[in-house]
């Protein structure tokens, strides 16, 4: 049997087992996620590359480890920490396509008086990234609603180029839908952080716990306010395209570990 059919078999294994114990897929390729039975009625101390790993208890209370690989991750073996004791897992390759976008100059090569705002931006955008709250901490895993409706322009893990010019792999998926649609919050969380930004236009983050963080851009109105604790399906904005945008869409971002991950592995397999 060829070694790719092989793997596909693998994955949709491990993706109908995730659903059946309500995890998010696993997927152990850049970009993806590692869900491991840590084989412990306890929460441990656990951390992959320096930060705190989501902990989820099953059914019959044994926690599993969900791990956000990074997109710059090569192939091959990883350690992961379990009580100060190293583990490994294994991250198969995994080839992403490249598009060419035109967009207006200044957001391919901003001015130089905006790049003190678009350094504060990035710094209000780290610490939401980072943030590991006990949110949700004894709450099971419910699979993602998609947060709009739309075909998706833009898949995760794209290697855009702007103007010619190479730019950081897409960390997100683009929802192309009509301006001023809806967008809902995909699960239960906290809204910890709101503006315009210059590249992301009107923004909103939402700390959904365990360092599980979604952010959402180019929205043309926010309809929730910083700080406001919100329910899978609330409204939180309308589509728009501000910001860093061809056009009307939703950009959506999956955080975990602050690592940028494959927000289709979090929804349910029908919802596509």
């Amino acid at each position: 049997m060829p070694k790719s059919l092989i793997l596909s078999i693998s994955l949709i294994m491990l993706s109908t087992l995730s659903h059946s114990l309500n995890f998010p897929i696993d997927s152990r390729v850049p970009g993806g996620i590692a869900v491991i039975n840590l084989e412990t009625a306890e929460k441990v101390q656990a951390e992959f590359q320096g930060k705190k790993i989501w902990q989820i208890k099953d059914k019959d209370d044994n926690y599993w480890a969900i791990i956000g690989i990074p997109l710059s991750q090569k192939p091959g073996y990883v350690n992961f920490l379990v009580n100060g004791k190293e583990k490994k897992f294994l991250i198969e390759n995994k080839a992403y396509k490249e598009q060419y976008l035109t967009v207006k100059r200044k957001h391919s090569n901003p001015p130089a008086d905006q790049i003190k705002r678009i350094q504060k931006e990035s710094r209000l955008s780290k610490k939401a990234f980072t943030r590991f709250s006990e949110i949700n901490q004894d709450a099971a895993f419910n699979a993602f609603l998609l947060p709009s409706h739309g075909p998706i322009s833009s898949p995760f893990g794209l290697k855009r180029f702007f103007n010619e010019q190479p730019r950081r792999p897409h960390s997100g998926i683009d929802i192309a839908a009509p301006r001023g649609a809806d967008i809902i919050a995909p699960a239960d969380g906290e809204i910890i952080l709101t503006g315009n930004f210059f590249f992301n236009g009107n923004s909103i983050f939402i700390d959904h716990g365990q360092g599980l963080i979604t952010m959402y851009c180019h929205m043309d109105t926010l309809e929730v306010e910083q700080g406001k604790m919100v329910k899978a399906g609330e409204l939180i904005g309308k589509i728009g395209s501000t910001g860093r945008a061809t056009g009307p869409h939703l950009h959506w971002t999956v955080s975990l570990n602050n690592t940028r991950i494959e927000p289709l592995l979090f929804l349910a397999p029908d919802s596509l």
